[in-house]
């Protein structure tokens, strides 16, 4: 099960270091609900996220996310041990908190030019995220960190610029993978289909077959002349003698 589960996070994480640019050190934004889910399932974060996502990981929060779980109270108290552990970005509400949900989904508008993780078990904030392109979603479920499959709209993104013939060179050998697989043929530099050239018939087809056990014609041998044999005349026998 490990084995699968990590194979499905390297295809999707893929999927965006093709398409939109991520490269490590991956950068996560932890939001209060995934540091609490995170204790109650005793998940080690700082652990266990490098190991799923194969590659080095920068775990980090907001300042908002922490006033946030500062006051909730001491029902979250554990959970804000765990978010003070993490690096704080500066956002735009250092003087004027707003909540957690909001405050993560300003830090990846203009397409995420960070390239941040947004990890929350918050639904209502998952559902504003997968309508952004190029955001990666993680969350826990079953006791162990998932790292979400790209959301339509991120599919949408890249097949748009595909269509528009805008797609980067970077995307290009992710794009014409996918397609191998798929058993789609490739498309070639000019943006052309390759076409099947029609050859003519096959020229040994067009070949009479040689008839098998065909009689050799025979020509009749010349008659020979018989040559007629001269007859010696015997010499005639005197009487007399």
């Amino acid at each position: 099960m490990k084995i699968k589960r990590q194979k499905h996070a390297k295809k999707n994480l893929n999927f965006y270091k093709h398409n939109f640019r991520f490269r490590e050190p991956y950068q996560v934004l932890l939001d209060g609900t995934f540091c609490q889910s995170a204790l109650k399932n005793q998940i080690q974060i700082k652990e266990q996220l490098p190991k799923y996502l194969m590659g080095e990981v920068q775990l980090c929060t907001t300042h908002c996310v922490i006033k946030e779980l500062e006051s909730l109270g001491k029902e979250l108290y554990g959970a804000k041990l765990i978010a003070q552990r993490f690096q704080a970005r500066s956002c735009a509400h250092f003087q004027s908190p707003v909540s957690g949900s909001a405050c993560l989904l300003s830090m990846v508008a203009d397409d995420n030019s960070h390239h941040y993780f947004i990890a929350t078990q918050d639904q209502e904030l998952a559902n504003k995220v997968k309508k952004r392109a190029g955001v990666p979603l993680m969350f826990i479920i079953q006791n162990t960190i998932v790292l979400d499959k790209p959301s339509p709209k991120s599919v949408a993104h890249v097949q748009a610029l595909q269509a528009n013939q805008l797609l980067p060179e970077h995307q290009k050998h992710n794009i014409e993978h996918l397609k191998d697989e798929q058993g789609v043929s490739q498309v070639t530099e000019r943006g052309g289909r390759k076409r099947k050239r029609v050859g003519g018939p096959n020229p040994l087809s067009c070949m009479k077959k040689k008839q098998k056990n065909e009689p050799k014609p025979t020509t009749p041998a010349p008659e020979r002349k018989k040559k007629k044999r001269k007859r010696k005349n015997k010499p005639s026998v005197n009487p007399t003698a």
